[in-house]
Formats: structure tokens, C-alpha cells, sequence
């Protein structure tokens, strides 16, 4: 079985991720767009004569965080953002003061969607089904996704307890690295990656 090499990127800034807002469909704010164009090649999964698959998102932020790095996304639906229902677009700040205890209650347990979308569980379902397929394959993929759906893939990949996605921040334009060679993935942590630097 060949080697996968997996890197998941999280897509710039937005509005509504520095209005902390759930979902949307927004573009990469100004601040994002500048961030991307400054990661380098090598962040970014290019390598002069190189062929990287790229996956993304179908949210326009995670497209456009694609195209600006060089790369032709292609559309994946299993990487989109979760669902939040009728919760999508409006800040967290307002349902916690409208639906306290349903904010906690999707807070504290996974299986919980009290927005009427997707669960913790149904998103680690969907992006554990694709992360299994992608394992063993022998490309290198980078796929532009979201902060919530890097940190499930982490928990499902480690084959950690659900509840832990909640301990991994993912920033914006996070890159995480996963090798996947027969069944378990690994993960790679840079000392010094190239990003991080200025």
C-alpha cells in the first residue's frame, strides 16, 4: 500500500470568523487574502514540476485560499463547514444570549444539534468516511477545508475520544500534515515551519 501524504489547510480569514459567527459562505476578508498570498510554495503543497492534487471545500473562502495559493481545487462536500442550521450566520454572541441552554448543551455534548444541523457526530461520520478513503492512495493531497473539520479529522485520525476536537485551535491558514501508510494515519509537527516565521 502507498504512502498519502495529506496536508489540511485551514482557509483565511473572514468576516464571520472575526465576528465569530457560525457558518456562512463568505469570502476571504482583506486581512486573509493578504495572509495567504504571503505563505510560501512549500506550505502550500507546490514544488516546482510537482502535480498535488488539491481538494477544497465548497465554501468560497476555502476556493479562494486554494486559488490564491496556485492550486485548481476541486469541490469536495465532504469537506464543507458543518451544518449549524438555523444558528448559520448569526454571531455566537447572540444565541448564547437568545438559547443559552442550547448553546451549552451543543457545547457539551457531541451528538447534540439543536440548531436542526449537523452534529459533532454526523461531522466526524462524514469526514472520518473521507479521510478513510484518501489513506494509502499514494498522492499528495491538499485539501482547504475549515477549523472545525481540521479538528475532527485530527480526532478521527489519532482515533481520539470525540470530545477532545474541542483542544486543538486551528487558526486560520493552519496547516496540518498527515501521513497515512496501511491503517493508521500520523501526524507531523514542524519545529520551525515556514509559515510561523515574520
Amino acid at each position: 500500500m502507498s504512502v498519502t501524504r495529506l496536508r489540511l489547510v485551514a482557509h483565511g480569514h473572514t468576516a464571520a470568523l472575526r465576528q465569530t459567527r457560525f457558518g456562512g459562505n463568505d469570502n476571504l476578508d482583506e486581512g486573509g487574502r493578504r495572509a495567504a498570498l504571503a505563505l510560501s510554495p512549500a506550505d502550500t503543497g507546490r514544488r516546482a514540476g510537482d502535480t498535488v492534487a488539491c481538494l477544497s471545500s465548497p465554501a468560497a473562502a476555502a476556493v479562494e485560499t486554494a486559488e490564491i495559493f496556485g492550486l485548481a481545487p476541486t469541490v469536495e462536500a465532504a469537506l464543507a463547514d458543518c451544518d449549524y442550521g438555523d444558528w448559520t450566520g448569526r454571531p455566537l454572541a447572540e444565541i448564547a444570549a437568545e438559547r443559552p441552554d442550547a448553546l451549552r448543551e451543543w457545547l457539551s455534548d457531541p451528538n447534540a444539534a439543536p440548531h436542526g444541523g449537523e452534529s459533532i457526530v454526523a461531522v466526524r461520520r462524514r469526514v472520518g468516511r473521507w479521510l478513510d478513503a484518501q489513506r494509502g492512495g499514494g498522492r499528495r493531497v491538499t485539501a482547504v477545508t475549515h477549523p472545525l473539520v481540521i479538528r475532527v479529522a485530527i480526532v478521527h485520525a489519532l482515533d481520539l475520544p470525540l470530545a477532545t476536537y474541542r483542544q486543538f485551535d486551528v487558526a486560520p491558514l493552519a496547516v496540518v500534515r498527515l501521513t497515512g501508510h496501511g491503517p493508521h494515519w500520523q501526524l507531523r509537527l514542524d519545529a520551525s515551519p515556514a509559515w510561523a516565521k515574520g
